[in-house]
């Protein structure tokens, strides 16, 4: 934020009437051939096309007024602050920056060239054979840092007058049962019947509240059925199947881990082959060359 001293100095005053003025007489942005600058630091000069960017649609003079005045404003500040330190910082402080500055730039332009590359010539799908080939060699890799449960549950309104019927039907859940649960799903407060999916067990916790980290082992077993009961309503619960902490990750729930890990490695791998062909490439146009030193 560029703090202005109690006293408005002439600069500021400057290019707080160069914008009311600008902005006074209608558009801002013109098609002129040839503009005339905004503001000048140094050998630095500040163009209308310069602060498009920063304009909108439907914004007020005073308004527009305002954020030009503080753009051109900043961008003074940082320009002579730039200015200042090449004046009093040391050469060997100027030399590190320098090396820093362009080591930052070419890896700036480097990356971008490499994602390009990589976007338009490298292979992005991973099939399921390929996940699971890897799974299988690196499965030990793969340690759960906590409880997975497949669960399927129902949150009902306390005062709900066919808990048992509903129940019997979350126990048995044939495709009948799961119509019929369905159909009356606008009854319950909340309702899960996904239980095909591996859940963390502290989202299951977060859903069934009372659930908590030290009885989650008592009910989140596999086949369990439980019923539970707060303020809030009855929450009726069946789990189909429990993987524990430290236990190996089932492949269904790291699948998108592992494909991104697969397609790292690939993108690896083909950018080394890519540098290998640009140095060859550079070689054979004369364009690269190791001078060997003499022993």
């Amino acid at each position: 934020m560029f703090l202005r001293p109690k006293k408005t100095n002439r600069r500021q005053f400057v290019f707080l009437f160069a914008g009311l003025i600008l902005y006074g007489c209608g558009s801002f942005i013109n098609k002129d051939k040839e503009q005339e600058p905004l503001a000048r630091v140094g050998e630095n000069y500040l163009y209308e096309s310069d602060i498009k960017s920063i304009l909108y649609d439907g914004i007020t003079r005073a308004d527009s007024a305002s954020i030009v005045t503080n753009y051109i404003n900043n961008w003074a500040a940082k320009r002579l602050m730039l200015s200042k330190a090449k004046v009093n910082l040391s050469e060997e402080k100027l030399r590190e920056f320098e090396v820093l500055v362009s080591d930052y730039q070419t890896d700036l332009y480097t990356r971008a060239y490499k994602d390009a590359l990589i976007n338009q010539g490298a292979d992005t799908i991973v099939s399921k054979s390929q996940m699971r080939s890897f799974y299988e060699a690196e499965k030990t890799n793969f340690r759960l840092k906590e409880k997975l449960v497949k669960i399927r549950f129902i949150q009902l309104p306390n005062r709900f007058l066919n808990k048992q019927t509903v129940i019997q039907k979350m126990k048995s859940f044939d495709a009948e049962d799961r119509k019929f649960l369905d159909s009356i799903g606008v009854q319950f407060k909340k309702l899960n019947f996904n239980d095909s999916i591996w859940v963390r067990a502290s989202r299951v916790i977060d859903e069934i509240p009372p659930l908590n980290a030290e009885n989650q082992n008592k009910y989140l077993k596999k086949t369990q059925f439980f019923e539970l009961k707060d303020a809030f309503g009855v929450y009726l619960a069946k789990v189909l199947d429990v993987r524990n902490a430290n236990d190996v990750a089932p492949l269904s729930f790291i699948e998108p881990t592992i494909k991104q890990v697969l397609l790292n490695r690939r993108k690896l791998d083909y950018m080394r082959k890519l540098e290998i062909e640009i140095i060859d490439e550079a070689v054979k146009e004369n364009e690269f060359e190791i001078y060997a030193k003499e022993e």
